[in-house]
């Protein structure tokens, strides 16, 4: 019986998981730099959980951290980056509250503070948007503004202009 448990929990959880495209721009206004923009489309994997949604994907040599695993965790009231492989971090983004983490790259490691300006989602199963507007202390300095915004869709669904 516990093996057929078992077994059924996983379908459940493969049934709950699928394949996207997941189109992402992100912008940074460093202080003393010029702003920055990255726009790109890559395929990944939306799953739901019993806490919200979890949307990953593998970066590549267009974002600079080829061989890092990028992966929202998306929950009704924060969202959690998470990145492991080449570039290592944890980012918490909860509206009000500023969260520290530390930034883990092949030169070195960087303490950032995260404060959250702005936190919107409207993911489900049939995809939707992600939006994080955060300011972003490196080493207790005021750095910059950063912005996110993800949209995501099935993989079968025609891109949305």
């Amino acid at each position: 019986l516990m093996q057929y448990n078992n077994t059924h929990e996983r379908e459940q959880t493969q049934a709950m998981e699928q394949s996207v495209m997941i189109s992402i721009r992100g912008d940074q206004e460093i202080r003393g730099a010029e702003k920055n923009t990255t726009e790109f489309v890559t395929e990944g994997r939306l799953t739901s959980t019993e806490y919200g949604y979890l949307l990953e994907y593998e970066e590549s040599a267009l974002t600079g951290m080829e061989g890092t695993h990028t992966a929202f965790q998306i929950r009704p009231a924060s969202v959690a980056l998470i990145r492991t492989g080449t570039f290592r971090s944890q980012m918490i983004f909860e509206r009000g509250r500023k969260h520290y983490s530390l930034y883990d790259t092949p030169y070195g490691t960087m303490t950032m503070d995260i404060m959250t300006d702005a936190l919107r989602s409207t993911i489900t199963d049939a995809g939707g948007e992600l939006e994080i507007r955060y300011a972003i202390e490196i080493e207790h300095q005021v750095t910059g503004e950063c912005r996110f915004l993800i949209q995501v869709r099935p993989s079968e669904a025609p891109l949305i202009q």
